[in-house]
């Protein structure tokens, strides 16, 4: 008898195990920002690929990686930027059941990488931290207004938070009094594991531009290999803050060696490789998207005029109007 219970209770606790739901996972795309209003034309598309989230992007300007002054919301400015702008894309994605995610970032002159951003002297880094709080509470507050679903404090700003950890810590308090969804900040690749509070917030969020293949048009037995010391990686800073990882960028361009410097967006780079493309996707599909401790990501990028973008001729990392449209969309249909 007693063997019998042993049994029957292994069996329970197996077939328990078995039926753990997968969560649903956040199928976004980012949504890139233009000179214009958004009709609801321009979400159609983002309906029909299935996605359930998209990230909203307004942007503010620093001159040089030197400089601590940030403008934002200014004249000059396309329209998708500012927070009159973002205020008007949000609406329209809501109208048609779409969650959003919050993203405001700043673009440094000529395309200088954000994560160089450094000061000289603790006085320019008290003007940076000022000008750049003013940023993010001001659309903490539109975050609140428009009752967005989740909100990024920062995107790619390892020298800035590396060095002014309190300003962080003390930033997102700030955001929590003002804001009342769930809140994220957006680490690249390669420098994730550096971020002093992970526990602080909601997700780890992850701009997931990982080197995986050298090959020109890389299979997924080999993109599947690369992934797992990267896995792994993100798998131990999960484990140690217990927070769900969220790529807040995910991507390919459809070019030659896509995925050997994921992250390039040099527009020289003119070779079509659909296929690679298709493949790398796959693969990311196929290694996180089962996975309950992965919340899900925003692919990038999805521009709002779709019948303008992307297609058999463009090697950039759009997946409109290509084959890898035709998986985002399959992909985001299973949740």
């Amino acid at each position: 008898m007693r063997n019998v219970l042993i049994t029957f209770i292994c069996v329970l606790i197996c077939s328990c195990a078995a039926t753990v739901p997968i969560p649903d996972k956040i199928n976004g795309v980012s949504f890139v920002a233009s000179r214009d209003e958004v009709a609801q034309e321009h979400i159609d598309p983002v309906v029909n690929v299935n996605a359930d989230h998209a990230a909203v992007m307004p942007f503010g300007f620093i001159r040089d990686l030197e400089s601590p002054e940030l403008v934002y919301n200014t004249q000059r400015q396309w329209f998708g930027e500012t927070s009159k702008g973002a205020k008007q894309y949000i609406e329209m994605l809501h109208k048609n059941n779409i969650q959003v995610m919050l993203k405001p970032q700043i673009w440094i002159w000529r395309g200088a990488f954000t994560g160089h951003l450094t000061m000289k002297t603790e006085t320019e880094w008290q003007q940076l931290e000022r000008s750049y709080a003013g940023f993010i509470l001001e659309f903490a507050q539109l975050a609140q207004e428009t009752n967005v679903a989740m909100y990024c404090i920062g995107t790619e700003l390892n020298a800035f938070v590396s060095a002014r950890p309190k300003f962080w810590s003390d930033l997102i308090i700030k955001v929590r009094d003002i804001y009342q969804g769930e809140i994220t900040y957006a680490e690249n690749w390669d420098t994730f594991a550096n971020v002093p509070f992970w526990d602080e917030l909601d997700y780890i969020g992850i701009d997931a531009y990982f080197p995986l293949s050298d090959e020109e048009t890389p299979t997924l037995e080999a993109l599947t290999k690369a992934w797992q010391p990267h896995k792994e990686e993100i798998l131990k800073v999960h484990r140690k803050v217990d927070r769900p990882v969220l790529f807040t960028e995910y991507g390919y361009r459809s070019t030659h060696y896509t995925a050997r410097e994921p992250w390039d967006s040099n527009h020289e780079i003119k070779d079509v490789n659909l296929k690679g493309q298709t493949n790398a996707l796959q693969a990311l599909f196929n290694e996180f998207w089962k996975e309950n401790w992965f919340a899900g990501g925003f692919i990038w990028k999805w521009f709002h005029a779709h019948d303008r973008v992307g297609g058999a001729e463009n090697s950039q990392f759009t997946p409109q109007n290509k084959p890898a449209e035709v998986l985002v969309k399959n992909t985001y249909s299973k949740d």
